[in-house]
């Protein structure tokens, strides 16, 4: 009877070195951990401070009090922007100036879109070679009112022909100017708070010279003056009908002709398209 429990356990015994022998050389090395990270690791961006509005500035609306400095990716920073380790007292240098333009909450800050406050405003708008002109205006004689700055309009002359006895009274229409840009509506140069509609009684014209003289020719001549309103795709560089717009011009006399008769005597004025 023992002889045989100490066959059993030897055999067993056996078994257990051999399955731990076989474990030893039959497992391989452990696999190393498996780290997931939970978001990607991103390279660090380097920020650099650039000078913003700090609020929405309007046309022709001074710059004190609106200007900030605001964190920006350095690869997003073009020359043209103002930085605070380039120019630090930049807020203090420009400092009285005005905006040339819109700039909205946030939006940097480019020098070339401000003017000094010593200079006159409209002057600066205007392009070089270009002139400011008033036309007198109305509702009725500037689509509605619904004429603002920065549209294009052609001006349009009438005047009564000499009246003739025992006939109708009958008028001249001329279009004296084309695709010319609104400056202002009175004393407004932009849209206000999202206003649609400036109705006022003066608009401000930007022409050349030529057109200056013509222009305040027709004032003189015409009964009354009519802005007629033009659409952006066919009045602005660049739209898609601003080519057909400039080879209507070319198939066209380059110049048109206003005859000024004044104490008998006839002037011919010129005024270019």
């Amino acid at each position: 009877m023992q002889a045989s429990r100490l066959a059993i356990f030897g055999v067993a015994a056996v078994a257990a070195v051999g399955a731990g022998f076989l474990a030893l050389h039959l497992g391989g090395p452990a696999s190393e951990p498996i780290i997931i990270s939970a978001q990607p690791v991103q390279p660090p961006i380097k920020l650099v401070e650039v000078l913003v509005a700090s609020h929405d500035i309007g046309m022709g609306a001074g710059t004190e009090g609106g200007l900030d400095w605001m964190k920006w990716p350095e690869d997003g920073v073009s020359a043209t922007l103002i930085r605070r380790d380039q120019r630090p007292d930049a807020i203090a240098e420009l400092k009285g100036t005005i905006a040339r333009q819109s700039f909205f909450a946030g939006e940097p800050i480019r020098e070339a879109k401000l003017i000094r406050s010593d200079r006159g405003f409209m002057s600066a708008i205007l392009p070089s070679g270009s002139r400011a002109v008033a036309v007198q205006i109305a509702p009725d004689t500037s689509a509605g009112g619904f004429i603002l700055p920065n549209d294009h309009v052609d001006v349009i002359m009438t005047r009564a022909r000499p009246p003739v006895e025992g006939q109708a009274v009958t008028y001249d229409t001329q279009t004296v100017l084309k695709n010319l840009r609104v400056l202002a509506i009175d004393q407004s140069v932009e849209e206000k708070e999202g206003e649609r509609v400036v109705v006022g009684t003066t608009a401000t014209l930007e022409v050349d010279a030529a057109q200056a003289e013509a222009l305040t020719a027709a004032q003189r001549m015409a009964d009354r003056l009519v802005l007629s309103l033009r659409s952006l795709a066919d009045s602005v560089p660049g739209s898609p009908g601003y080519a057909a717009f400039l080879l209507e011009q070319q198939k066209r006399t380059t110049n048109t002709e206003i005859r000024l008769v004044r104490y008998g005597k006839t002037t011919n004025l010129t005024a270019g398209n």
